[in-house]
């Protein structure tokens, strides 16, 4: 048993990289830590242990991850470095071999840091603990909120869809889940910490129930049986595990919000079988158009990927007019890069890299055309806000229900709180290219 006594009063600094799944496993392994003795770096300190969450899903994040561990091992260049996450389960050695970095964890090993760190010596070269992915079997739920509004809740990890551009398999394991009675245990102890927003996260939450004879439709009927909690958000659902009952469920739910982020990839049927998606585009067409029916104002956002093996010109003229005609809000548009491992590089087609950059490029002006269309069509409706705690200059923001970014003058004392409110013309400050609109106070709901 180690002796967690030499912890007392250290300090962690923590980076997270890649999606929300990411940012609630990170607050777990940072409960063990501060459980331990640990404490939160503070600005101008230096910490005697850095904790670095990575992603791996393009070629572009594993860059990403290589240039944060760089900075962080810079910043502060005596602490302790672990790296976990799907970087680290895929490529270890690789991470290993970065000056500066002590230890690497897998995905089986992350969540028990303390039983590998013995001590904050630094090594001389990174050390290695990690399980083949097959043989990963346990689910670590967690729940991330530090200084976010909402509260992020891991309801399942891993994949069993083989899709062929895809490395989440290899990095995350097999689908797997905790009961229905623990995880909602755990939305009730985020309500008693303050959680007004939980949204719902996971690999591949709807299919939920897998390793314990449950499905995601009863969680979600449990789940909004937890007092106190006034929204849940369903981070992100493969279209054809969002069913109707799901759906209509969600309009008469008091807590499920009117937003939905659903992947599509691809607008083209043809490069849909190449990526293996379980899917054609005339049931994600049959989906959106049913909670639009039913949920009017409803929020979605779409990922899509570029320029995967295979897709001509053609296809992609093809998939661009499909998304065009969907009445959606957003889109989340990825280029596609080669991963080692995957069957897409089985394709012989490659598409050159500057024609993916023109593709993505459409995409996203196609997107921002859509999300001032949708934002246009709320102004003038009132909406309820929950006000988050970011600060830009003077100004605040929040998002209603079905995730429209708010802004107002910064008052500290709404943080957390949800108002009433009417929605207005588009806010003249931008922040990042992220449009908000501004509101007129109708009365607070406390």
């Amino acid at each position: 048993m180690i002796d967690t006594s030499q912890f007392t009063d250290k300090k962690a600094a923590y980076l997270t990289l890649g999606c929300r799944l990411n940012f609630s496993e990170t607050s777990a392994i940072g409960k063990t830590l501060s459980d331990a003795g640990f404490r939160k770096v503070r600005v101008g300190e230096q910490a005697d242990i850095c904790v670095i969450n990575t992603c791996s899903v393009t070629d572009i994040a594993d860059k990403k991850c290589r240039q944060a561990i760089h900075k962080m091992v810079r910043n502060h260049p005596d602490a302790f470095v672990v790296v976990t996450g799907c970087y680290a389960q895929l490529k270890p050695e690789e991470i290993a071999g970065i000056e500066g970095v002590d230890l690497v964890l897998g995905a089986n090993e992350k969540f028990d840091v303390l039983n590998f760190i013995e001590d904050l010596h630094k090594k001389g070269r990174g050390e290695v603990h990690s399980t083949a992915i097959d043989d990963v079997k346990a689910f670590h739920p967690s729940v991330s909120h530090d200084d976010r509004t909402r509260f992020f809740l891991k309801v399942q990890d891993g994949c069993d869809y083989r899709c062929s551009y895809c490395t989440i398999p290899f990095a995350r394991g097999k689908s797997r889940n905790g009961t229905i009675a623990d995880t909602v245990k755990i939305a009730e102890q985020a309500v008693a910490e303050g959680a007004k927003e939980i949204v719902l996260s996971g690999i591949n939450i709807g299919d939920f129930g897998k390793s314990t004879g449950e499905t995601f439709f009863e969680l979600v009927k449990e789940l909004d049986k937890v007092k106190g909690v006034e929204r849940y958000r369903i981070s992100s659902i493969e279209p054809n595990l969002i069913t109707n009952e799901i759906i209509n469920f969600a309009v008469k739910s008091a807590h499920f919000v009117p937003h939905y982020h659903i992947p599509l990839q691809s607008g083209n049927n043809e490069i849909l079988g190449l990526m293996r998606r379980r899917y054609k585009r005339e049931l994600f067409a049959e989906r959106i158009e049913e909670i639009k029916r039913v949920m009017p104002d409803a929020f979605i956002g779409v990922d899509v990927i570029v320029g995967v093996r295979g897709e001509t010109d053609d296809h992609f003229e093809d998939a661009y007019r499909f998304i065009e005609s969907l009445p959606i809000s957003q889109l989340h548009v990825f280029t596609y890069s080669e991963r080692p491992g995957t069957k897409a590089l089985e394709i012989e087609y490659t598409v050159p890299i500057n024609v993916r950059k023109q593709r993505s490029e459409r995409l996203h002006e196609l997107s921002e055309r859509k999300t001032r269309a949708f934002y246009e069509s709320q102004i003038g409706k009132s909406a309820k806000v929950l006000w988050e705690s970011a600060r830009k200059g003077e100004w605040m923001h929040g998002f209603t229900d079905n995730y429209v970014r708010v802004s107002a003058p910064y008052d500290k004392s709404k943080i957390n709180t949800i108002e009433e409110v009417v929605l207005k013309g588009f806010h003249p400050e931008e922040d990042h290219g992220m449009m908000s609109l501004d509101c007129e106070l109708v009365h607070s709901m406390l």
